[in-house]
């Protein structure tokens, strides 16, 4: 497979992951999706941002953020996060220690 074929098809990919994760299954948590995949839509920005940023184009974490929740983050959290209970919120500090690192 040549490369800009390879490209094309992870690109692919990533938009239907995407689709998948905001339009068919919005109501997956992030804290459900970190504590089981080791990663959540945050990463997903935070990959997405730092691609950027490491060829050349500035780009924020709010911006990349609203690139992957396709509306600004604030307004994703109000329309589908809920409250996540005790044991969850246990389970994301070791994935995310496990997972991410410290946090900023």
């Amino acid at each position: 497979m040549d490369p800009t074929t390879r490209t094309e098809l992870e690109a692919a990919a990533f938009r239907a992951l995407m689709h998948h994760l905001l339009e068919k299954r919005p109501d997956v948590q992030n804290i459900d999706l970190m504590n089981l995949g080791g990663f959540c839509r945050n990463c997903l920005s935070r990959w997405y941002q730092e691609a950027a940023n490491a060829r050349g184009i500035e780009m924020g974490k709010d911006e990349a953020r609203e690139i992957v929740y396709g509306m600004p983050y604030s307004d994703w959290v109000a329309k589908n996060q809920t409250e996540a209970d005790a044991a969850k919120k246990a389970a994301f500090e070791v994935a995310f220690r496990e997972n991410v690192g410290p946090k900023d």
